[in-house]
């Protein structure tokens, strides 16, 4: 029988059992405090024909990079190999890869055909069972998409190994900043979850905040401040293309998202001085209230299963954390530890509130359980902000900014343990960042 390796995921914490004796099979069990990253070897995939050698290296890199950035796993160096791959179909060598102690190889091959299309073909082993982890996959599209193909590679051998899914194959909008800190100069990006292959959704002739994928990643929600207040929009990522949504009689309408089917928008709605919940179903030109208490209700968030909203609220004299039905009905607060709590954001998996916690001075990225139960805080820093779950629930991204006349935001993500925190690589200052779902 075919044995793979195992990754037992636990609420809190990492520890490592990275390898058991030869005879039996890799481990990796989470379980509390430190992780050992899991050795991995990704020889340079075989160039099948001469067009195909640079596109054959930079799929190996990006792949390894996926890897690696996880903090799960710990790439071998190529200068370290002592079997050479030439040939896709060849036996392995697990004898040499066991003496550099790689416990998982990692193989390809790339042709680039003469109408430009790349097809991508992989293997995955077991170096300690020698044996493969399933069969091997090939994965093919136009040439400019050879990212995207590493990407689709490195979520399957994540998978594989993990028993999760993977997140890389994914595209982060956010927030693109310029200028000094008190005039910032603000348009939507959007671009892959590692920070490459940007491009501009708007330009920087109005503020934009908060952008919000729709669960399919065809459409993004933000606040605009075209009309100069603050006013929902919905843009069409392919025709870049926007409109303008919830319009309640010149009200000032905020901090949107989609319900879980892509049918709702549930958003925040100034009157008077009150801000509310409010729900509009696309393609109704009907609001529907979902709160009334003479307070601020905003940043809602829906459950995975669209049946609750989380949001954040001043009803009890400080900013707190409350879950209500998906229609309204008197809400649950759920945090309350020291300081203010804002931005939830469900997991998709549907175990966690991801939020900002401001105390002492200080904010934090932080997780708790539905019922406010188990929380821990991620990070601390000046202003740490606005988190967002990678598709698979276990990697946040947020805002970070630096103190200062001089500070600018920046983005960052860490796993949901507190660790392998990492700069995500933007051009320039950036904020405000919101994780797709897996792309088609």
């Amino acid at each position: 029988m075919l044995r793979t390796l195992c990754l037992a995921l636990a609420a809190i914490g990492f520890t490592a059992i990275p390898a058991l004796a030869q005879d039996g099979p890799l481990r990796i069990v989470i379980e509390e405090g430190v992780i050992e990253p899991l050795p991995f070897a990704a020889p340079t995939f075989i160039a099948e024909n001469p067009s195909a050698a640079e596109f054959a290296d930079q799929v190996t890199r990006v792949v390894a990079a996926d890897l690696a950035g996880t903090g799960l796993f710990r790439e071998i160096p190529q200068s370290a190999h002592i079997a050479r791959v030439s040939n896709f179909d060849a036996p392995v060598s697990y004898a040499d890869w066991k003496a550099i102690n790689a416990q998982a190889l990692v193989t390809g091959s790339v042709a680039l055909g003469s109408d430009g299309r790349l097809n991508v073909k992989f293997r995955l082993f077991d170096v300690f069972s020698g044996q493969p982890m399933g069969d091997g996959l090939q994965f093919g599209g136009g040439s400019a998409n050879w990212r995207r193909i590493a990407h689709k590679v490195a979520d399957q051998v994540y998978a594989r190994i993990t028993g999760e899914g993977g997140y890389f194959d994914s595209r982060v909008v956010f927030v693109s900043e310029s200028g000094p800190k008190d005039q910032r100069l603000k348009r939507l990006a959007i671009m892959d979850y590692d920070g490459a292959n940007v491009q501009y959704l708007t330009d920087s002739s109005a503020i934009v905040l908060a952008p919000r994928f729709s669960p399919d990643g065809s459409r993004v929600l933000y606040t605009s401040y075209e009309t100069g207040f603050p006013r929902i929009k919905m843009l069409d990522i392919a025709s870049v293309t926007s409109q303008g949504l919830a319009d309640l009689s010149g009200n000032m309408t905020f901090a949107p998202r989609f319900s879980p089917d892509g049918g709702t928008v549930i958003y925040s709605v100034e009157q008077g001085g009150n801000t509310d919940l409010y729900a509009l179903a696309l393609g109704s030109n009907q609001p529907v209230r979902l709160t009334t208490a003479p307070s601020i209700e905003t940043a809602p968030s829906f459950s995975p299963d669209g049946s609750r909203v989380v949001f954040e609220s001043d009803r009890s004299g400080t900013q707190q954390l409350y879950v209500m039905p998906v229609g309204g009905g008197e809400p649950t607060r759920i945090s309350f530890g020291e300081g203010r709590y804002g931005t939830p954001v469900w997991s998709p998996r549907g175990d966690l509130i991801a939020f900002t916690k401001q105390n002492a001075g200080r904010f934090h990225i932080g997780v708790m359980r539905a019922d406010g139960s188990e929380e821990r805080l991620l990070t601390a820093s000046f202003l740490d902000e606005g988190p967002t779950w990678a598709p698979n629930g276990r990697v946040i991204m947020f805002t970070r900014e630096s103190a200062g006349a001089g500070g600018s935001a920046q983005l960052y993500s860490v796993d949901i343990s507190g660790r392998n925190l990492r700069a995500v690589p933007t051009e320039g200052a950036a904020s405000d960042p919101a994780w797709s779902p897996l792309l088609p």
